[in-house]
């Protein structure tokens, strides 16, 4: 077998592993030459960049099942193999962790301290987000899931703001909560499995769960109430990251206190797995269950939807001492937000729902990653994120006005820009199965464009604060990290059929399984 061949036939362990050479390359160089390590890091995750490209290009968007699989025994006394695959569903977040990770190491260019230390974290970091997303097999998940907590953990911990001590403990214990119980379900499938398997394929066919009537705790607990827990124990495992109400209280504080590139993968990248999950493991093992579950997700997500809007308007009508004041925080709370969208659309089990949840995904990515972004550019030049403490900077920064113009539209869901045709996707779906929750939601649309429009006036327009007559517009490198994200907003708004293209087979397959219960 030549090279190439190799190569082609270990894709997705490429964009896996790669980031691991470079921890191992960056161990190796020495702490007094920051720019070599800068450098190295864009390097590793340039390739899976490139990687991403190509299973874009290759991806059969005519097929349902998995591609590029790759599987061997891995630990055989247990069934335990070392199985990935992608198919329509992981691979547009393999393209939006590979494209934001890239970007976010031209946004790290900043950090000054421990510059070693903090590229070998945020490479790590980079393999597990890879590994969750191909991972097929439950306890190799699990491994790629725990793995994340590490490095976001000393990311935050380490390189955040003045109370990033507790931002990372609150972070870390929540999601280990999570983590714990989504053991007990991965320890459950695989006992009560016949034959037992963490094959996440395989416990999604109909029957290979043979689960039988138990006593826990001294208590009877029925076939049917059992898969009921279990569903309830992994869909809070997965809310914690969403997040959904009311698991959401460490994500503010996580935002605010963690840098800026780590907010940028925070809420592009570490909120979908909790979605991700639900479709990958939830939805297709207990396709019951979510049936069953299905009205209180679309509940959830109204919730988030609303109560994510109302908290980001806090943020302007509430004084810095009570918590409100802070641009970063506004758009934390916009992520709940947006992610309520997600829910209501794949609770609604149908085409447009789920299409437009998984889409929504995506495009929250792109410009939530904007948005912060452009919190930091602004942030390494005043050093504060008062939104009461800027004014009229459209007049000494008109480049970064305009971007952050088009950052907030495309939040708000504005026609011709992407994040509008998720939106539409999920109101035409939800509203066939949940009008009167489908009309509610809409309540979120009129708070977000209130809350940006609001922002956008009290921070760009009026005269000028005169404590910024010398400020400097935006420079190259932080317009190397926005112009990629503000043309796919552009384009995908136009033109969203690539991506769409690239989940429907999957999702329709997803839909006939829960539907077919």
């Amino acid at each position: 077998m030549t090279l190439p061949n190799i190569i082609m036939d270990h894709l997705l362990t490429g964009i896996v592993f790669l980031p691991v050479i470079g921890i191992l390359i960056i161990l190796l160089l020495p702490s007094n030459r920051p720019s070599l390590i800068r450098w190295t890091s864009a390097a590793f995750t340039f390739l899976p960049l490139c990687i991403a490209a190509e299973l874009f290009l290759l991806f059969n968007r005519n097929e349902a099942g998995f591609q590029f699989v790759e599987k061997f025994s891995w630990i055989p006394t247990f069934n335990i193999h070392y199985y990935i695959g992608t198919d329509g569903l992981s691979i547009t977040m393999l393209l939006l962790t590979a494209l934001l990770s890239f970007l976010c190491v031209f946004a790290s260019w900043g950090i000054t301290q421990g510059v070693k230390g903090y590229f070998t974290m945020f490479l790590l970091l980079e393999a597990g987000m890879m590994g969750v997303f191909v991972a097929l097999d439950f306890f190799l998940f699990y491994i790629f899931w725990e793995l994340m907590l590490l490095p976001m953990y000393f990311l935050i911990g380490i390189w955040g703001g003045p109370k990033k001590e507790y931002a990372a403990i609150k972070f870390f214990l929540y999601t280990l909560f999570g983590s714990v119980l989504m053991l007990v379900v991965m320890l459950a499938f695989y006992f009560y499995s016949d034959p037992h398997t963490f094959d996440l394929v395989e416990l999604a066919r109909p029957g290979i769960l043979k689960i039988k009537d138990l006593t826990i705790f001294g208590l009877p607990i029925t076939i049917a109430l059992f898969k009921k827990i279990l569903f309830i124990l992994l869909f809070i495992g997965f809310a914690i990251k969403v997040p959904i109400f009311p698991f959401h209280t460490w994500l503010p504080l996580a935002h605010v206190e963690a840098p800026t590139p780590i907010s940028v993968i925070l809420a592009g990248v570490l909120l979908k797995m909790g979605a991700y999950g639900l479709l990958r493991i939830s939805f297709p093992i207990l396709p019951q269950e979510t049936y069953w579950f299905s009205y209180a997700l679309a509940i959830l997500g109204l919730i988030n939807i609303v109560y994510g809007a109302f908290c980001a308007m806090a943020q302007i009508t509430l004084p810095q001492e009570k918590g409100g004041n802070d641009w970063k925080k506004l758009i934390a709370y916009s992520s709940i937000n947006h992610m309520g969208y997600v829910l209501l659309g794949m609770a609604a089990f149908t085409v447009e729902g789920i299409n437009g949840a998984v889409f929504q995904m995506f495009n929250h990515g792109i410009t939530t990653g904007m948005l912060f972004l452009l919190v930091g550019v602004i942030y390494d030049r005043v050093h504060h994120r008062r939104i009461d403490g800027f004014g009229g900077l459209r007049v000494k920064a008109p480049i970064y006005t305009s971007i952050v113009a088009l950052a907030f539209f495309a939040s708000l869901g504005l026609p011709g820009l992407s994040s509008f045709i998720s939106e539409a996707l999920v109101f035409l779906g939800s509203f066939k199965v949940y009008p009167s929750l489908t009309i509610l939601a809409t309540i979120g649309i009129l708070i977000n464009a209130a809350f940006f429009l609001w922002v956008l006036q009290k921070i760009f327009l009026g005269p000028l604060n005169t404590t910024y007559k010398d400020l400097s517009d935006i420079n190259f490198r932080e317009l190397v990290t926005l112009v990629p994200l503000a043309v796919l907003v552009i384009f995908l708004g136009v033109f969203p059929m690539p991506i769409l293209d690239l989940m429907k087979i999957t999702l329709d397959k997803l839909l006939t399984v829960i539907q077919s219960v």
